[in-house]
């Protein structure tokens, strides 16, 4: 103002003016100056995100592993000499594959042996049948004489006895060959496990013995892990398990980027002292190209889990942009009828880039996200743009 003051006193000494008249008319050109055209320029122009409703569901990274749900070593299920092996380490195999075989010379002649004792035991059956026959044909002959004098009581009486003991023999003789039947279907039990066989598909990843080895019974001779059947596992700690429900899907990474997702199959409920935390195993759904999609997966491979911290809810969010930051308050600027509006908000928790917002915003409310720097309370503002 001075300068422009003094600007007007050299002009009114060209011109002929009196200082003071000069001046008046420079104080009153200033005044004019601040009017409606002073006020349009200081419409502040302004960028806005509305305030919104959305649904909360934070998570929290946890480090877990791939585990077979299958895997362990095949044992012999019977004692012998190991002829040979058919699979190598890596070989991938089916249920049902022969994986090594056993001398079954033995076998083949204790299984002979039972098929001839059941022989036997059906030819004493027919026998006892026979005795039966003959017996009561005795007993209806002497039945027979009962008018006569040749009957004799005594003799119809060891009739009787002797059909009794024949029932017994011929049930004593079915036994006998039920027993033989099972001594026979054991040894042809065992002759089949002298061929050890896959129990699932999978890889093998060790050989535990070789061919010429003598196998006992229970004896491991290979290790397999079903690769194709895979669970994920990872260690929670307990604070976090309100969010992991049976059914719940989490998302899943693999180390080399590849995502997908996998559901809640199971928490183990048993704590690690030291760690406070507990096993959840998880089903991974690989999607419609299943395992092909993520590449080779192995038992124990690292994984991470975004787990979440608590039940999803739905919240009012605000642009973390919008938020000002003072030593008692936190405040935005609020679109009211083309004016900024301070407003006291309380904040939550953080939810990628905005906050929740616990009080003093509605869904819906235009909120200042650029340009609110310089406002001042019912500064009138131009939305540039609305994000």
């Amino acid at each position: 103002m001075i300068a422009y003051v003094r600007t007007a006193k050299r002009r009114s000494a060209v011109d002929g003016i009196a200082p003071s008249a000069a001046i008046l008319l420079a104080l009153t050109a200033l005044w004019l100056g601040s009017g409606p055209a002073a006020a349009q320029q200081d419409v502040a122009r302004v960028r806005v995100d509305a305030v919104r409703s959305e649904p909360l569901s934070q998570t929290v990274p946890v480090i877990g592993r791939l585990v077979a749900r299958q895997a362990g070593s095949v044992a012999a299920r019977i004692s012998g000499p190991i002829l040979e092996f058919r699979v190598e380490v890596g070989d991938r195999v089916t249920a049902g594959d022969v994986i090594a075989v056993l001398d079954d010379a033995t076998k083949r002649a204790e299984r002979d042996l039972a098929a001839a004792g059941l022989a036997v035991a059906r030819a004493e059956l027919k026998t006892k049948q026979a005795q039966i026959t003959l017996a009561q044909q005795e007993l209806k002959r002497l039945e027979g004489l009962k008018k006569s004098a040749a009957f004799s009581q005594a003799r119809f009486e060891d009739a009787l006895q002797e059909v009794v003991i024949a029932e017994a023999g011929a049930r004593e003789a079915e036994s006998s060959v039920t027993s033989a039947r099972a001594q026979l279907r054991l040894e042809e039990i065992d002759l089949e496990y002298t061929q050890i066989t896959a129990p699932y598909d999978g890889v093998v990843t060790r050989r535990l013995s070789e061919a010429g080895s003598y196998a006992s019974a229970g004896d491991e001779l290979v290790y397999m892990i079903a690769d194709r059947s895979l669970e994920v596992e990872a260690d929670v700690p307990s604070n976090r398990l309100l969010g992991l429900s049976a059914g719940t899907h989490v998302d899943v990474t693999l180390d080399n980027g590849t995502k997908f997702q996998a559901a809640v199959r199971a928490v183990i409920p048993n704590e690690n002292p030291l760690t406070r935390t507990r096993a959840v195993r998880f089903l991974p759904d690989f999607g419609a190209q299943g395992q092909a999609a993520t590449g080779p997966l192995a038992n124990e491979q690292s994984v991470t889990v975004q787990v979440p911290i608590g039940a999803p809810r739905e919240i009012v969010s605000v642009h973390k942009d919008a938020i000002i930051k003072r030593p008692n308050d936190t405040v935005v600027f609020v679109v009211v009828d083309g004016m900024a509006q301070p407003r006291s908000i309380v904040l939550g928790e953080a939810v990628g880039s905005r906050y929740e917002v616990l009080d003093g915003l509605a869904v819906g409310e235009l909120v200042v996200v650029r340009g609110n720097e310089r406002l001042q309370p019912g500064t009138p503002v131009k939305i540039e743009e609305a994000s």
